[in-house]
């Protein structure tokens, strides 16, 4: 039998239950939205955005209740919402730590990539950073995904970004082209991208959602 759960302390986020109750747009598993996005302009610009542009396409969050978080899903784990049958204590303790354990991985893993690795060519972390105070609360925050809603447009890392190495034309000798593919969650990140339509106003950036369903 499972020893009774201490009480959570006040700021504790809660489980993922109510982490998204009365959220709508922070849904448990996202619709992952196709775009394409062409960047045009002299040059020097298009050099400079390809280059900040890139980063580790990760999000160094701090995931500050991992402790409460592993016996919220031991317990889940031992008593389904759903009514169906539990794994055994053993069990459930088990793998509510070895859920544990990957979190911890990919968190170590994503805060060392971050302002090193330049694997991802579109990186909104790296053109619009999430403030230090913000990724203290960690990515199921309210205050967090309020956050990334009102200066990204979408509430996770940009996934599958493609840098299209067009062969370049050579009619063009004062201006270049870029021209990426990426998925973004539930959003089109109209919010990001006004950012950074100021940070270089002499580039022009189209952003085309694909709302076509294969």
């Amino acid at each position: 039998m499972a020893s009774p759960r201490p009480a959570r302390p006040q700021q504790s986020r809660g489980t993922d239950d109510d982490r998204r109750d009365g959220d709508a747009l922070s849904l448990p598993t996202p619709d992952w939205l196709r775009h394409d996005l062409l960047v045009s302009g002299p040059t020097a610009d298009v050099e400079n955005f390809q280059k900040t542009a890139a980063g580790a396409g990760a999000i160094p969050w701090v995931y500050p209740d991992l402790a409460l978080d592993e016996e919220d899903r031991m317990h889940a784990l031992l008593h389904p919402p759903d009514g169906s049958p539990g794994l055994s204590l053993h069990g459930a303790r088990t793998l509510a730590r070895l859920l544990r354990n990957a979190v911890e991985t990919h968190q170590t893993r994503a805060i060392a990539a971050v302002g090193q690795s330049r694997a991802c060519p579109l990186d909104l972390h790296a053109l619009v950073p999430i403030s230090e105070n913000v990724l203290a609360r960690g990515p199921d925050d309210p205050a967090s995904r309020a956050w990334l809603r009102t200066h990204w447009g979408t509430t996770r890392a940009l996934r599958h970004v493609v840098l299209h190495t067009d062969k370049a034309d050579r009619r063009l000798r004062r201006s270049a082209k870029l021209r990426y593919e990426c998925f973004a969650a539930d959003w089109t990140p109209w919010p990001a991208f006004s950012k950074i339509r100021e940070r270089w106003p002499k580039l022009v950036f189209e952003l085309r959602p694909d709302y076509r369903r294969d």
